[in-house]
């Protein structure tokens, strides 16, 4: 879904660009250590990923040969309050590689690569990538980084643009993609056991986030669409809404509740607790890479994680 202007990312201001104009070189690394940066070689190729989350793949693919910036890499931060500043425009105005998340997540992506007048990047969009749109009536998950077939999709285009930047590496990028595409192919397997083993059983949830891996997994999401939605929007929860949610656990109508650990309030934490009383499964996930994890490890985490509470 296009998350709202109260909690999308937010742009940096005019003021702030007008200063970059007359910049020269400068650290990619962001203020308040929201940004990371690997590091690389100077004629390693300049990427950009508006999370860490693209900037890890991007780091599987290049190697040494890349130089990534992930503009929000702090687990702790919630990635639709992040305010991007100007060191962030600056990384953005000399990359090469682009890759944002798209579907409403990163527009200030998009806005301050104008701003920065850096029209020759190739910018990778997931959501576009994916080929995912709104369902009839709904809206869009954005969350595609918790669909793996959409991950090997990202992979391809990724190692594609490197080897656009560097063509002497290209061989190498491709096949790096190659080894880590084969390194998602047990976490699709994982998900075809849950959906043998539990398909059909319901979940809950607090965000959409989880949604691409548990309905891979063949899982039902109970949870009304009016409470998560009011939750990734960052408004209340009427009452009646809240009491049909917790009633999920009262009455067991769930096996889990999948947990954006990211971005709890008391709401969250009232569905939390109902369930953790009612000795319902809580599995904690979040949108941004947990410190000291990859990719792989942290997904091969969280689909192990579902499978044990669905098995509790």
């Amino acid at each position: 879904m296009r998350t709202p202007p109260s909690r999308r990312l937010a742009l940096i201001s005019g003021a702030a660009l007008a200063l970059l104009a007359g910049c020269g070189s400068s650290s990619d690394s962001g203020s308040g250590g929201s940004a990371s940066q690997s590091p690389a070689s100077s004629s390693a190729v300049p990427v950009v990923a508006s999370t860490n989350v693209y900037g890890d793949i991007a780091q599987q693919i290049g190697g040494a040969k890349v130089d990534i910036t992930s503009i929000i890499s702090d687990p702790s931060q919630d990635p639709h309050s992040y305010e991007a500043d100007t060191q962030n425009q600056l990384a953005l105005s000399k990359a090469k590689v682009v890759i944002e998340n798209g579907g409403g997540y990163d527009d200030f992506v998009d806005k301050m690569l104008k701003s920065g007048n850096n029209s020759s990047a190739e910018v990778i969009n997931a959501v576009k990538v994916s080929g995912k749109t709104a369902p009839k009536g709904g809206e869009l998950n954005e969350h595609v980084w918790y669909d793996f077939p959409t991950v090997a999709k990202v992979t391809d285009q990724i190692a594609a643009a490197l080897g656009k930047a560097d063509p002497g590496n290209a061989a190498t990028f491709t096949k790096n993609a190659a080894d880590f595409k084969a390194k998602l192919q047990p976490l699709e397997t994982k998900e075809a056991q849950i959906k043998q083993k539990h398909g059909g059983e319901g979940i809950a949830i607090t965000e959409p986030v989880p949604l691409y891996m548990t309905e891979a997994s063949g899982l039902v999401n109970k949870t009304p669409t009016d409470f998560s939605k009011a939750i990734e929007e960052g408004s209340d929860v009427s009452p009646r809404v809240l009491q049909s949610t917790l009633a999920l656990f009262t009455v067991k109508q769930v096996k889990a509740l999948v947990y954006n650990a990211q971005t709890s309030g008391p709401q969250t934490e009232k569905a939390e607790n109902a369930a953790k009383t009612a000795g319902i499964a809580v599995v904690p996930v979040t949108e941004t890479l947990p410190k000291g994890k990859d990719y792989l490890g942290w997904m091969t985490s969280n689909v192990d994680a579902l499978a044990s509470a669905l098995d509790q």
